[in-house]
């Protein structure tokens, strides 16, 4: 059964050293107010998987600043300088990948795929340490699944049972990470009544949520 919590009382869920999914585009789609709330929590040497690192200071970014985020994994780094500062101070593993590659990999950790080949990045720098085979005359290297031990989402619907509907450009990564962690924590404008969301518009069953913290 899902449950309702404000933002504080849900990141006591992440644990230091966890590896952490964070859902959003820049800043859309990103659940700013659970960010906030890992801002103020006692943890350390987290394993960031997100597609950006935020801005300088803004939104993840600020987790950035603060010493706690030993490890970010994602596709799209270059929007905050503090990323490369500290990639190049040795003081943050980058783990970068092709954004299509980490969508596939999220979705297969989501779903219980093993591993699974794919064309984008054969041939090049990315592809070094990589297995790779040859299928049809064209090469193809080997990925990973990506799972994380929470993840922090953001939706723009949910009803009490903890489905969840999204809002145009937000869904973005959320429904993925939803399936990929082993607790999911959704941040929400609005929760409404069971019964109240369409069926035709949920794109997240209850069965991936865990803990619902509505927007104040």
């Amino acid at each position: 059964m899902v449950k309702i919590m404000n933002a504080d009382e849900a990141i006591k869920f992440v644990k230091s050293g966890q590896r952490v999914m964070i859902g959003g585009f820049g800043m859309v789609g990103t659940p700013d107010q659970l960010i906030e709330a890992l801002s103020r929590a006692e943890v350390k040497d987290l394993v960031i998987i997100g597609n950006d690192l935020g801005a300088a200071n803004k939104g993840i970014g600020k987790v950035l600043l603060q010493g706690k985020i030993k490890k970010a994994v994602g596709s799209y780094f270059t929007p905050n300088p503090d990323a490369a500062r500290l990639y190049s101070e040795g003081k943050l593993e980058v783990e970068l990948i092709p954004q299509g590659n980490y969508a596939e990999a999220i979705r297969a950790g989501g779903v219980g795929l093993g591993p699974f080949y794919t064309p984008t990045g054969a041939g090049t720098i990315y592809a070094r340490n990589k297995e790779t085979r040859i299928f049809d005359g064209k090469e193809y290297i080997l990925e990973h699944p990506i799972r994380g031990d929470v993840a922090l989402i953001r939706a723009h619907r949910a009803d009490r049972l903890g489905n969840l509907v999204y809002r145009k450009a937000g869904r973005n990564f959320n429904p993925l990470m939803a399936m990929a962690a082993d607790i999911c924590i959704a941040e929400v404008d609005e929760i409404v009544e069971a019964g109240e969301l369409s069926p035709e518009e949920i794109v997240t069953p209850f069965i991936f949520v865990d803990i619902l913290v509505p927007r104040s």
